[in-house]
């Protein structure tokens, strides 16, 4: 069986396919087999705008665009070997130049998969350096006293706290190891703060994955499933 049936086969087992879950347009991407599927927005459910305007279904998505989510809304898309899973009220920019592999959490919650290479994400507390990464991140906003919630789910991260860049911290995960809060109070002695694993799980991990033709590197190593 092919990837992209054996993703198929455990988001029906997830309850992710039926009429609750993701879209036709996924299920039929993903029905297609190992290749990547196009570029673009997959999934729309609510308010979606891309600068400002009504998002549309297969809708590209590049440097410097910024994606945002309304109440109750959420989307799914793909840039090149990247795929985003933004939910509701979220606002995300990603860079004018696309050399620079950069994106910026405005606000809100995002689940992101990457493909090999190096990615720079920007968020109110940090700036955060990611290889071969799958990741889910909460951004409070802005503030003296904000606070980002960080799940590096698989993968390596340099991770540099604004309220005090001594603290950095570089470390790899094979499995939602090490989440954190990271707080911009500077009246705390420690930015970084160990957190649990929240409101993200591994079948959303296998679609995106699955939209570009991967595997996340946890699958069958046995361990507790999210």
């Amino acid at each position: 069986m092919n990837l992209r049936r054996r993703l198929l086969k455990a988001l029906t087992a997830a309850g992710l396919l039926g009429p609750a879950g993701i879209s036709g347009l996924i299920r039929d991407a993903l029905a297609k087999g190992n290749a990547p599927v196009a570029a673009g927005l997959h999934k729309m459910r609510g308010e979606v705008t891309v600068n400002s305007k009504p998002a549309r279904e297969g809708q590209l998505i590049g440097p410097g665009d910024t994606v945002a989510t309304g109440r109750d809304s959420e989307a799914i898309y793909v840039i090149g070997q990247d795929a985003f899973l933004q939910r509701e009220s979220s606002t995300i920019s990603f860079g004018a130049d696309a050399t620079q592999n950069l994106l910026r959490v405005v606000t809100g919650k995002l689940l992101s998969v990457f493909g090999k290479g190096t990615r720079s994400i920007q968020v109110s507390t940090a700036t955060v350096g990611i290889r071969s990464t799958g990741c889910y991140i909460e951004d409070e906003g802005s503030g003296l006293k904000a606070r980002t919630y960080f799940c590096l789910c698989y993968g390596s991260v340099d991770l540099t706290p604004s309220a005090a860049p001594q603290q950095r911290e570089s470390y790899s995960t094979m499995h939602h190891d090490k989440p954190m809060y990271i707080h911009n109070d500077l009246s705390m002695s420690k930015s970084l703060v160990p957190a649990g694993v929240i409101n993200h799980s591994d079948d959303e991990l296998k679609l995106l994955e699955g939209l570009v033709g991967r595997w996340p590197p946890f699958y069958d190593k046995g361990g507790k499933k999210y």
